[in-house]
Parts: structure tokens; C-alpha cells; sequence
């Protein structure tokens, strides 16, 4: 297997060339956009893309520290889940109270990509077709949505 290190630099390599090749693509506002970092505005919603060593994933993550905000953010998502799905044009997963390594709770919404490794660059063509059209399509839905979530604070 890899060092930490090692492991480190193939990552960013993999989001640098995904940066690279998402860097033409506008928002759905039509403004230059870092899709990596893709900032919703809204505090403790996050549209989060990970790879590792056997799979991928692209989420809807809402991190708020309380309770009841992340389960009112995410009902709010659940009002909008018909929407949200004709945009991804797919099902996606709902969980609620994950409990991440980090000592964290999270609810999510999610699509994962398995048999994938980003150590295996021949699969990086296979995970940035996963992650491009799900992180627009999220872009085309929170332009049309994310007013609704702003007075959750």
C-alpha cells in the first residue's frame, strides 16, 4: 500500500486534474465556479465529493452541530427530494445520523460509486465522469433551491 504521504499527493494530483478539467464549466449562474470547494452559502450545508481506495462518493452533507437543525435542513431536503431527483436524474441515498470517524453527526444524501480507486489513475477518467454531471446537476438544483434554506441558522 501507499505512505501517508504518498497517498496525499496522488489525491491532490486527482483533484488538481479534476480542477483542471471542470475549469471551463460555468455555474448554472454562469460565473466561474471552484467546483472542488463548492460553496453553498448556507452554514452547515456542504456538497462534498471524496475518493479513496475502493470507492467514490458525492454528498449533500448537512453538518450543523445541533440536532434539530441538521434534521430541519433535513426535512427541508425531503420537500425538495422530488426536485433533487429530477435533477440528478437518479436515486441517491438518504441517511440520517451518520456517525463519521471524526466524532461528528451528519445527515447525508448520497451516491457512491464502487470498484474505483483514485491510487489507479487508468480509473480517473471513471470518477470524474461519477463526479462531473452529479456536481452540476447539484449546482442547477441549489440555484433553484437554496433560498428556501437560507433561514436555517
Amino acid at each position: 500500500m501507499f505512505k501517508r504521504d504518498e497517498a496525499s499527493r496522488i489525491r491532490q494530483e486527482f483533484w488538481k486534474a479534476f480542477g483542471r478539467y471542470m475549469s471551463p464549466v460555468p455555474s448554472e449562474e454562469g460565473i466561474k465556479i471552484n467546483w472542488i470547494n463548492y460553496r453553498t452559502s448556507v452554514k452547515g450545508v456542504f456538497f462534498r465529493m471524496d475518493v479513496n481506495q475502493d470507492s467514490a462518493m458525492i454528498s449533500i452533507s448537512i453538518e450543523h452541530r445541533s440536532a434539530e437543525l441538521r434534521d430541519l435542513c433535513f426535512q427541508q431536503f425531503l420537500e425538495f427530494k422530488t426536485l433533487l431527483q429530477s435533477e440528478l436524474d437518479e436515486e441517491w441515498q438518504w441517511e440520517t445520523n451518520v456517525h463519521l470517524e471524526v466524532d461528528k453527526i451528519i445527515n447525508r444524501i448520497s451516491k457512491e460509486l464502487s470498484n474505483v480507486s483514485v491510487f489507479n489513475e487508468d480509473h480517473w477518467p471513471e470518477l470524474i465522469s461519477f463526479f462531473k454531471p452529479r456536481i452540476i446537476a447539484l449546482d442547477h438544483f441549489w440555484e433553484n433551491a437554496r433560498y428556501s434554506f437560507e433561514s436555517i441558522k
